[in-house]
């Protein structure tokens, strides 16, 4: 009698536990992408920022329009810039009628782009983890912002 009660129970306990980790998984995945969400829009404005006061940077965006989005493939990660007029306005939220569309694979591709010492853009889009969409040097023009930041503050 025994034996069908622990039988009885080993059921339950296995479906729990695949509920459980599923479940953990799905809010951990829902916390990396809020904050990368969050991150990448603290960047932005960072970028944003450093433009205002510092005139030798701010050369980066002097007679330049342009209109970004970036965005994960599942859509939960999404931002935006537009430069027009010497300035940057950070959105948060995805744009329509861009230059570029710059689409991470997940957010893990996101987080290993930004971070990369060196992030290779071609070796990224070759692995499939980055999709744009509009002209490509615009992905090149903000890499060199983002690098000229980065090593400006020594990151």
């Amino acid at each position: 009698m025994k034996f069908i009660s622990n039988v009885m129970n080993f059921f339950p306990n296995i479906f729990r536990k695949i509920v459980l980790k599923r479940l953990v998984k799905k809010i951990a995945n829902r916390i990396q992408n809020n904050f990368l969400d969050d991150f990448l829009e603290l960047l932005l404005k960072m970028v944003r920022l450093v433009s205002c006061v510092d005139k030798d940077f701010r050369r980066n965006i002097e007679g330049f329009n342009a209109r970004y989005a970036f965005k994960s493939e599942d859509g939960k990660i999404a931002a935006s810039a537009i430069f027009k007029n010497n300035k940057m306005q950070v959105l948060t939220d995805e744009i329509k009628d861009t230059n570029i569309t710059v689409i991470f694979k997940d957010g893990q591709a996101l987080w290993k782009f930004l971070f990369s010492g060196d992030p290779d853009i071609f070796e990224f889009i070759l692995q499939n983890k980055l999709r744009y969409t509009g002209n490509l040097n615009y992905i090149l023009k903000f890499g060199y912002m983002a690098t000229h930041l980065r090593l400006k503050f020594g990151l």
